[in-house]
């Protein structure tokens, strides 16, 4: 009984901490992510609209960011939004004309590629480019939303 009750409340404190940190989306076209909180630190590397990360902490107006590929970094807060969206995890994919392996290839995408999500669809997701190309891609091909 007693390490049912351990188990529990081990389970329930990782799901609390994993549930904690926020996932934000960037809001401009072009972000520079750096290496400490402000304007002096150096950039590390710039990502483009509705590349998503997770909030791991924040310091003033500056929010330390982890990406799908767990590096780190530095991102002024008013350039990130509440947006729902995916990036590409995979090499290249294809984008879909509907939801399914049997539609029409629109276009693919790189790994890095970040869309704004649209619409899921069961294990599809309907999304759009910052350049406004729309298509559907499959949910295990992303990271995100």
């Amino acid at each position: 009984m007693k390490k049912v009750f351990i188990f529990t409340l081990l389970v329930f404190f990782l799901s609390v901490g994993t549930a904690s940190a926020k996932r934000l989306s960037v809001a401009s076209h072009k972000v520079n992510v750096r290496s400490g909180p402000g304007t002096s630190h150096e950039i590390l590397w710039s990502v483009g609209k509705y590349y998503p990360v997770d909030i791991i902490k924040t310091s003033g107006n500056w929010c330390r960011v982890r990406d799908f590929e767990g590096d780190t970094g530095w991102i002024y807060r008013s350039l990130l939004g509440n947006i729902s969206a995916v990036i590409v995890k995979g090499t290249i994919v294809n984008v879909r004309e509907e939801p399914g392996t049997d539609s029409r290839v629109l276009f693919q995408a790189e790994k890095g590629v970040s869309f704004k999500l649209l619409k899921k669809k069961k294990e599809w997701f309907k999304v759009q480019h910052e350049d406004g190309e729309v298509g559907w891609i499959h949910k295990s091909l992303v990271w995100g939303y």
